[in-house]
C-alpha cells in the first residue's frame, strides 16, 4: 500500500527471482487494509480448481503432443531420437500426464519443460502445477530375447 512506483517494480523483480519455480502461478495483488483486489483473487483460485480438475481426453492430449513435437522435436541422444507415441492423463490435482514411448528416459529436462509449457498453454491450465510423466514399455528383442 505505501510502496511508490519504484520500490514496486524492484520488490516485483524480487519476488518473480525468488519464486521462478511457480511461474505458472498467477500473481494478484491485493491490499488487506484497502481491501483491493480480493475479486481477482476468488477468481483466480475458482480458475486455478477448475484447472486442476480438468478432464484431458487422450486424444486431444495425442493430438496436441504430435503439435508440439511437429513444433519442436526432441533433441538427439546416443544416436537415436525419443519417439513420443502417444499422451493419456494419469491423475488430477495436479494434473498428470502420461507420455508413452520409446527410449524416453533420453528426454532432457528442457523438453520436458517445453511440454510442460505447451501443455499448459493447449490446455489452459494456469494455476496449476503440471506433472508430465514418461513411460516405455521393455523393449523384448533387447539382448536377443526373442527371435
Amino acid at each position: 500500500d505505501s510502496l511508490d512506483n519504484y520500490e514496486r517494480e524492484m520488490f516485483n523483480l524480487q519476488l518473480e527471482r525468488k519464486l521462478h519455480f511457480l511461474r505458472w502461478a498467477r500473481m494478484i495483488r491485493i491490499s488487506a487494509l484497502k481491501k483491493n483486489g480480493l475479486n481477482h483473487l476468488m477468481r483466480a483460485v475458482t480458475e486455478a480448481h477448475a484447472a486442476a480438475y480438468r478432464k484431458l481426453p487422450t486424444p486431444k492430449l495425442t493430438r496436441a503432443l504430435f503439435e508440439a513435437t511437429e513444433r519442436q522435436q526432441p533433441p538427439r541422444a546416443r544416436g537415436g531420437r525419443p519417439k513420443l507415441r502417444f499422451a493419456h492423463q494419469g491423475g488430477s490435482n495436479p494434473p498428470v500426464i502420461v507420455i508413452h514411448g520409446n527410449a524416453l528416459e533420453d528426454v532432457g529436462d528442457s523438453y520436458r519443460r517445453y511440454l510442460e509449457t505447451f501443455f499448459r498453454e493447449k490446455f489452459d491450465l494456469a494455476g496449476t502445477p503440471l506433472r508430465i510423466e514418461f513411460r516405455t514399455k521393455d523393449n523384448p528383442y533387447v539382448n536377443g530375447e526373442k527371435h
